[in-house]
């Protein structure tokens, strides 16, 4: 009885609170794995969306908070934190309404945005300001370089953080004598190393240039001389499918085995109508006719630039310039039949798939996934529902070793799900972007069953892009613009594979695809227009200012300049109803690489720029050569932000004027950032850290807004015509042996490409 009862209070005492908060599924997924490896360590975790409020309240919760977000859009948390966000956001809260908890959170980022992990980083300070405190010191996972460096020994070292939350505020005799003997069942007996009981991801952008070349050399020579050279040099003969000492003769520690919790069962189809609707969000969802599609860039241009014009007459959607609105968009059709032929399922491709919980299965919560509809064919849950590219998680590896039955494909899958094997599993599967279908050609003897793929693979995601007009410009039109996304799969064999949807876009519109030009030529009609699902997005803040006095600085190279094009057909519609109306002065900083190659909406912006609507124009060609014995031209955006730099910290700080920067997050948005601090610093007299703050000022006071160009997903791909990789290492705080893999990465990088190409 009394050992029951220990068992029971162990259990309220031990259970803590775990939230998630995502955007693509990454966040659940770690969430979940927490949860997983809760028991064996002890402790209940109550695991919930933050969306869920009606399943948790954090004014009355007792029980420690572990918490992990995700970052999206211009910083911004995910769509299913927004409510929660708005409500702790209130001002009329009091400054202790969260002193009784105690929480960790793990944020989830990219280093290659502005505001890296800035959805946890809000959360958290917010947290804090209210009057929580962390048990546990809050980790940044860097999504550029690997998520999982920062992500597996925040987990490892939550549960040591937690141990001790509980020792120190739980302070009654029976409950510690309880969790002495709970340690003993239940708990690692391997020490948990104190340098991981902080962990944060400090990266540095490594500039490929001339300069690229020397730091290149001092990691190697740091590398070797830190008694890894064997290592680094055997690593060159590795391959997705092959391993080499050291890590071929290693013991391995691999994630335990995820829990199976779906039966699937295929029925013969009764013929039923499937809709793409079904797998959307809960935002409305539009069928719309493509009305017009136009080259925007000539054939011989590095990349293929498209216009399309979608005509939304019919509907009720609306938009105003700035804001971003999600294509709806399937897999390429030849991936999944080769998918469904690999599966050997071909023939049952027109099947029903029916779920449902396995009765037997271990796995806490499980649920049907909320992204594959009821009664539908499995052609149709390959092509709309699953993001069939996605690169394979870990736990998707470790789960793929239980299905293969060759003894060396075995190990080599187990190597790349192990910590031993993170290196290659960056080089091979990661960095390579190595999807399902890669590892089962690579893999010949695996046969995964239909469910694992359905528990494993995330929902595929709707993509957003940028408005590229304005509704009073072009009434019951809505146009946008992107760049084919073309690249190379080198896993198994060499395939030139497109984007998802610019590859899909592509060939809808290529019967009647305008050539390049720098009119507008519509359809017209002739033919049959395809139509295509969209819906709006969420609200953003990416809009021109309520007062058309104010002066505003657009910073928008390549397909960066797709919103302001926008605003600028706004402005010219609103200056035509105002005439004797007060509007400030428009800058635009465009850039491209050839002024007769892909200088989009030439056009148009000299158009607007005679007329008065842009009163500064300022345009940059980072590949064309000086004519002449003309002076060297800006080259890049930034370059001709710095020769106009009194009048740009006019603008901003004197004017109290907007800036805009909208494009390439990588690198782009960073350079422009630092060159406004060397402005401000030498306008304003001020140094560094005061210029700083004076930008975060903007943005606070929302008079700095960011965006990104056309498509605004990242891809995570190379460019097959325009490699450019962006190298990143971490700084010596972190483990040494993580910058051993990173620099394994980027040796091996550095040895297949040539820097002047890049």
């Amino acid at each position: 009885m009394l050992t029951n009862l220990k068992n029971i209070c162990l259990e309220v005492m031990r259970r803590f609170l775990l939230l998630y908060a995502t955007q693509r599924g990454q966040a659940k997924a770690i969430a979940e794995e927490i949860c997983e490896k809760a028991g064996a360590h002890g402790f209940s975790a109550d695991l919930h969306c933050i969306s869920e409020s009606d399943k948790y309240d954090l004014k009355t919760e007792t029980a420690p908070l572990v918490v992990v977000v995700s970052t999206t859009g211009d910083g911004d948390p995910p769509d299913t934190a927004r409510k929660f966000v708005k409500e702790i956001q209130d001002k009329t809260l009091p400054a202790d309404f969260f002193a009784h908890l105690r929480y960790g959170l793990l944020g989830l980022g990219d280093s290659e945005y502005t505001y890296f992990c800035n959805g946890g980083k809000m959360i958290d300070a917010r947290l804090q300001e209210l009057g929580a405190q962390r048990f546990y010191d809050t980790g940044h996972a860097d999504d550029c370089v690997g998520l999982e460096l920062v992500v597996e020994p925040w987990i490892d070292g939550l549960w040591a953080a937690l141990t001790k939350h509980f020792m120190s505020s739980r302070g009654k005799e029976e409950m510690n004598g309880a969790l002495t003997m709970a340690s003993k069942a239940f708990w690692r007996t391997d020490p948990v190393k104190p340098e991981l009981l902080h962990i944060e991801s400090q990266v540095e952008l490594l500039r490929l240039d001339d300069s690229g070349r020397k730091n290149s050399g001092v990691l190697e020579h740091n590398a070797v001389n830190g008694g890894h050279s064997t290592a680094l040099i055997a690593d060159y003969e590795s391959s997705l499918t092959h391993s080499v000492p050291p890590l071929s003769q290693a013991s391995l520690n691999i994630p335990a085995l995820p829990p199976e919790y779906l039966q699937v069962c295929l029925q013969e189809s009764l013929g039923q109508e499937e809709s793409q609707a079904s797998v959307t969000s809960v935002d409305q969802v539009f069928q719309v006719p493509i009305s017009e599609a136009v080259q925007l860039t000539t054939n011989d241009a590095i990349k293929t630039t498209l216009l399309v014009e979608l005509d939304i007459s019919k509907t009720d959607f609306s938009y105003q310039p700035g804001d971003a609105f999600n294509v709806i968009c399937p897999n390429s059709d030849s991936e999944v039949q080769n998918l469904l032929q690999r599966l050997q399922l071909a023939d049952r491709r027109e099947h029903c798939v029916l779920l449902k919980i396995k009765t037997d299965t271990k796995k806490k919560g499980a649920s049907l996934p909320q992204h594959i509809p009821e009664r539908c064919s499995l052609q149709f849950i390959l092509t709309w529902c699953l993001e069939i590219r996605a690169i394979p998680k870990k736990a998707f590896l470790r789960a793929l070793v239980d299905c293969t039955s060759d003894g060396a494909e075995r190990r080599r899958l187990q190597e790349l799900c192990s910590r031993q094997g993170a290196a290659d599993y960056n080089r091979f599967v990661r960095d390579a972007c190595a999807s399902l279908l890669d590892l089962l050609l690579a893999f010949p003897s695996c046969q995964p069953p239909l469910s694992l793929l359905l528990e494993h693979l995330p929902k595929l995601q709707p993509r957003p892009y940028s408005c590229a007009s304005s509704s009073l410009f072009h009434p019951g039109k809505l146009r946008f613009i992107f760049n084919i996304v073309e690249f190379l799969s080198n896993t198994t064999t060499v395939v030139l594979r497109k984007g998802v949807c610019t590859g899909w876009l592509a060939m809808l519109v290529e019967s009647f695809l305008q050539p390049h030009t720098h009119a507008s030529h519509a359809n017209g009609g002739k033919a049959l227009a395809p139509e295509i699902s969209i819906s709006p997005r969420t609200t953003n803040s990416f809009h021109l200012p309520d007062d058309p006095s104010v002066p505003i600085i657009m910073v928008g190279p390549g397909t960066g300049v797709a919103p302001f094009i926008g605003f600028l057909q706004h402005r010219e519609k609103l200056q035509e109803q105002h005439p004797d109306g007060d509007f400030g002065a428009m800058w635009l900083f465009f850039g491209c690489r050839h002024k007769d190659r892909d200088y989009l909406f030439r056009e148009e912006l000299r158009r607007f720029h005679k007329l008065g609507i842009l009163t500064h124009l300022k345009v940059s060609f980072s590949r064309d050569a000086p004519v002449g014995d003309q002076e060297a031209p800006a080259k890049y955006v930034q370059d001709s932000i710095q020769l106009h730099s009194k009048q740009v910290a006019r603008v901003l700080l004197q004017e109290n004027g907007y800036i805009y920067v909208c494009g390439d997050a990588k690198n782009m948005a960073k350079d422009v950032n630092d060159t406004l601090v060397e402005i401000i610093c030498k306008e304003a007299g001020v140094e560094k850290l005061e210029a700083m703050k004076t930008l975060a000022t903007l943005k606070e006071e929302k008079r700095r807004k960011d965006g990104e160009c056309g498509s605004l997903n990242r891809i995570s791909f190379y460019d097959a015509r325009n490699v450019k990789y962006i190298l990143k290492f971490y700084s010596d705080r972190l483990i040494f042996k993580k910058q051993i893999s990173t620099c394994q990465r980027l040796m091996v990088i550095l040895k297949n490409k040539d820097l002047k190409k890049i």
